[in-house]
């Protein structure tokens, strides 16, 4: 009997109704808040999966442009060049002008027919595996055929007087007889200092015109910029760096830069600022340059 009881004493007629009402109701909102836990672990990945694809998309977005293979000819010599298609005619001068030694002003490339500078290699019709003309000077020819009967007289007369200092021979007295440049940097005699952040402006060429130099150390390029040009060169094709004190205004030095095999070739600057004479050098020709 008592068995009998304790089964009627189980069942749900004779449990206690608070029982009944907050257990049984517990019970329920436990399985089903375990059971949105379990749809929420599982839709998880789900999420996962989600943000993954976004990614994707995004590394898709950023994708390298596209390049196209072609090959330079120059005077017999052909380089092979991989170069971004939508890049202009100007940004391939300027890459050739490394690799060839044609200064990019100097520069003309044939593709189909002449090409712009603002023109896409795509616009210009570069094809895949297609040849390219460049037809350009390299910066020692352009200074050869420069060079006229007159200053062949002027070298042999430099010659002849090389005993003396530069400020006084000929060729450099029409330019120094000018006196000093309104507008030169000044300059500091028996002191050494770095080059400053902007262009050594205000000094002369040979031609009594204005002079600017520009160091693109980035670049590894001498900018020598005048009234009509700029002309970019690197600064490898430097060979070397003469300078001298002017007579009677030592804070300024002549200085000449070598651009070729002869004297001819050599780029003369006035009135350059004695105390940057040596921070030329090093920027042009290396800390470890020889003297």
């Amino acid at each position: 009997m008592e068995y009998i009881a304790s089964e009627k004493g189980d069942s749900t007629e004779n449990r206690d109704p608070n029982l009944l009402a907050n257990g049984a109701t517990k019970a329920v909102v436990e399985t089903k808040s375990n059971s949105e836990n379990e749809k929420t672990h599982i839709e998880a990945p789900a999420e996962s999966a989600a943000c993954t694809s976004d990614t994707t998309d995004d590394t898709e977005l950023c994708e390298i442009p596209e390049q196209i293979e072609f090959t330079i000819v120059f005077n017999k010599a052909k380089h092979d060049i991989t170069f971004a298609y939508d890049a202009t005619v100007l940004d391939l001068k300027s890459h050739l002008e490394r690799i060839c030694g044609v200064p990019q002003l100097a520069q003309k490339l044939i593709i189909k027919g002449m090409a712009r500078d603002s023109m896409t290699l795509r616009q210009a019709g570069v094809v895949k595996g297609g040849k390219v003309m460049l037809v350009g000077s390299k910066m020692d020819d352009i200074l050869a055929m420069k060079s006229g009967p007159q200053e062949t007289l002027e070298e042999k007369a430099s010659s002849q007087s090389s005993k003396e200092p530069l400020c006084m021979q000929k060729i450099h007295r029409k330019v120094l007889d000018k006196g000093i440049p309104p507008d030169v940097m000044p300059g500091i005699k028996g002191v050494k200092e770095p080059l400053p952040p902007v262009p050594l402006s205000g000094m002369l060429n040979k031609h009594g015109g204005k002079v600017r130099l520009t160091f693109k150390h980035e670049q590894d390029q001498l900018w020598i910029g005048t009234k009509e040009r700029t002309e970019k060169l690197a600064m490898a094709s430097i060979k070397s760096i003469t300078s001298e004190p002017i007579k009677e205004h030592e804070e300024y030095h002549i200085m000449g830069l070598q651009l070729g095999p002869t004297e001819a070739s050599r780029y003369w600057v006035y009135w350059v600022p004695a105390q940057y004479i040596e921070a030329i050098k090093d920027a042009v020709l290396g800390v470890w340059q020889l003297f």
